[in-house]
């Protein structure tokens, strides 16, 4: 292995795919430094004594990168991923990957274990050396309850684990329910992970909004055509995935998903009998959301109008940016029956929302 991961970056970056950010590129030998030695050293043994027969200093834990939103963190985790030459390696959203955990642990204590989450991480950790997880961010309580235990059985099982998230490990599950005894797994972060701040002042999803259309009317062919090439955009054109988010022990799905973009058509979110809570856990989890189809609201479609309304607020609130295709402009929308007057505050939320400013 020859070309390392700042060589791939600098040609990336002579070929115009990438704009150069001294922040990215100084976090580049981080990753060369995993990356080198997963390929120098070969697998370790297997099994849960597998801790045994090495000192925990001959194993690199892994990375913790953190930052702002949109600073690049999922690109050079991809970048990381996509030129690491070993096939055990997954890449996952962590909402994504805790959700699998939580049923594994469901479907342990249905048969009868007594520790349910040794098996798990063990099956986890079978035939897997690189774990990378985007988005690290922890609001849930029974995440918060076994996430510990959990890195522990993996980093003692030799598993790297490389992770993005937007806050610095003492602000994980800040002000979380019993969060005392979350404490010791940030310190094992900061003790088995090098923790790295990337501290590029950029936003890039935000610059590739800016100055760009985000509100599509009518919502035709031409309208799809131009929301796929946004989403392309905003995503490198990689392949997405479902987001299965936990809300009160229900599944609440986002269609498409990658790099802290979702997509869904407007009947998936606002057709369904979602209220404030998974409204809210959407959008916790996403920085852009893509949104296709939203048709004209009336007295005949009134409950999804009310749930597209709390859906807005959410997205308001918590500066996720919204790029949407419509049947009209927002005061359009609604234009009559129950709770159209109300409806005047939404519309002049994504008015306000199509400022390329907005959200920064």
């Amino acid at each position: 292995m020859t070309e390392t991961l700042k060589d791939i970056y600098a040609a990336r970056v002579a070929d115009g795919t990438l704009t150069p950010d001294p922040a990215q590129e100084e976090a580049l030998p981080l990753l060369d430094d995993i990356r080198a030695h997963l390929v120098a050293t070969p697998a370790k043994r297997r099994g849960l004594l597998g801790g045994l027969f090495h000192k925990p200093e001959d194993v690199p834990g892994g990375l913790y990168l953190w930052g702002g939103v949109g600073r690049g963190k999922s690109m050079l985790m991809d970048l990381f991923i996509e030129h690491l030459p070993i096939a055990e390696k997954r890449r996952v959203h962590f909402h994504a990957f805790m959700q699998e955990v939580q049923e594994g642990l469901h479907a342990a204590r249905k048969a009868g274990e007594s520790d349910a989450i040794a098996p798990v991480a063990a099956r986890i950790a079978k035939d897997l050396r690189v774990l990378a997880l985007d988005e690290m961010q922890i609001t849930d309580i029974a995440d918060a309850m076994v996430v510990g235990r959990l890195f522990e059985v993996l980093l003692r099982e030799n598993v790297v684990i490389v992770t993005t998230s937007n806050r610095v490990p003492d602000d994980l599950y800040k002000d979380g329910l019993n969060r005392q005894l979350f404490l010791p797994f940030i310190d094992l972060i900061k003790e088995r992970l090098v923790v790295h701040e990337l501290t590029s002042h950029r936003d890039y999803r935000q610059d590739r909004l800016t100055g760009g259309n985000v509100y599509f009317t009518p919502a035709d062919a031409e309208a799809r055509k131009a929301m796929d090439a946004v989403w392309k955009d905003l995503t490198g054109g990689g392949t997405a995935e479902p987001l299965i988010l936990n809300v009160k022990n229900r599944a609440v799905e986002i269609p498409a998903y990658r790099n802290g973009v979702g997509r869904a058509a407007f009947y998936e979110l606002c057709g369904r009998m979602l209220g404030p809570a998974d409204y809210l856990a959407i959008a916790d989890a996403l920085k852009v959301l893509v949104l296709d189809d939203i048709p004209s609201l009336s007295r005949q479609n009134f409950n999804e109008a009310k749930r597209f309304v709390t859906l807005i607020d959410a997205l308001y609130e918590a500066h996720v940016r919204l790029v949407a295709s419509a049947a009209a402009q927002p005061e359009y929308l609604y234009v009559e029956g129950e709770g159209s007057f109300e409806f005047e505050r939404t519309a002049s939320r994504l008015r306000e929302m199509q400022d390329k400013d907005w959200g920064r």
